[in-house]
């Protein structure tokens, strides 16, 4: 097991202690450390020097959020944890604001898919395949999703086009409530898509001595489905909430004396929404997850002797 889920499992099991970490990891400023440093902090992550206060934090800090659990590599840098929020935050605000056109909605919906697809790809499960070039079929997966999903996320604007709907309240439905079941969805829809591999074909599991004991369909679902229902929350929430916000200040004498100022709070709402939410969803479910003993392969449930196996949920 690698020492990434080494730590994960001595560290991580409650929601709090997860959100801690989460708060911690994705400190931007760790995205300046070198390759070197990277792997020196992976390295020291299981030894003793985790536990004293010159390497303790630090490397722990440093090995989480840069090295992949699986392959033991160093992430892409704009594909890392702490990349995530200052690369997608002007993404996710310029694909959930309300457009006038729908190339403009395309576009901006085409660079949300295409960051997320990598993201989750890169952040997978990848206990099964160590390829250094991604196979055709993957690479035509994620094609595919990021096309559909573009075409869905731009769905709002193509029906006000296309209908021509002029009505208020049809067009306030378009533009505010329609696009969070939406972004929830195609989040949900990306994640499982980019990562089918894994229910299809399995992920590694380990018994609680940390050693690897076959590959689990069960498990490969299970991880996919959890991490898929934490990228639904994070975006369908961040889709939801501004809107929320900006509707209820909407109602106050102040705001609406003052249009412009209302107008300038959305970009800020969308940002801090998601920079809150990024470190509770990761914090949903824990990274070294379980599955019980009955979920398992007839073939692994006597591997489970603690009336259980771990497996890495990716990210």
């Amino acid at each position: 097991m690698d020492p990434n889920l080494i730590f994960w499992k001595s560290h991580g099991q409650s929601f709090l202690s997860r959100v801690k970490m989460w708060f911690d990891l994705l400190d931007p400023s760790v995205l300046f450390s070198t390759d070197f440093d990277i792997q020196n902090a992976h390295s020291v992550l299981g030894t003793d020097k985790i536990q004293s206060t010159k390497y303790g934090h630090g490397a722990a800090t440093v090995a989480l959020s840069s090295v992949h659990a699986d392959t033991g590599e160093v992430l892409p840098l704009i594909f890392r944890p702490p990349a995530l929020l200052p690369l997608s935050s002007p993404i996710v605000y310029a694909a959930f604001m309300p457009h006038s056109t729908v190339k403009s909605a395309l576009l901006c919906h085409f660079m949300l898919q295409s960051y997320y697809t990598g993201f989750n790809y890169v952040n997978r499960n990848a206990s099964l395949k160590q390829e250094k070039e991604m196979a055709l079929k993957q690479i035509l997966l994620n094609l595919g999703t990021v096309s559909y999903a573009t075409c869905a996320g731009a769905l709002p604007q193509i029906l006000i086009k296309q209908l021509g709907v002029r009505t208020p309240f049809v067009l306030n439905f378009c533009r505010t409530v329609l696009p969070v079941p939406l972004a929830a969805i195609l989040a949900y829809f990306n994640l499982t898509t980019v990562r089918s591999e894994e229910p299809e074909n399995g992920i590694q599991v380990f018994d609680s001595e940390g050693n690897a004991v076959g590959l689990s369909k069960s498990a490969g679902e299970k991880a996919v489905r959890e991490t898929a229902l934490s990228r639904a929350a994070l975006l369908g929430t961040t889709a939801a909430v501004p809107n929320l916000i900006l509707a209820l200040l909407q109602r106050t004498r102040l705001f609406q004396r003052r249009s412009v100022l209302l107008a300038s709070l959305r970009p800020f709402s969308v940002v801090f929404i998601l920079g809150l939410m990024v470190p509770v969803s990761f914090s949903l479910f824990p990274q070294l997850g379980t599955i019980k003993k009955e979920r398992l392969e007839e073939e692994l449930q006597a591997a489970a002797v603690d009336g259980h196996l771990y497996y890495h949920r990716g990210l």
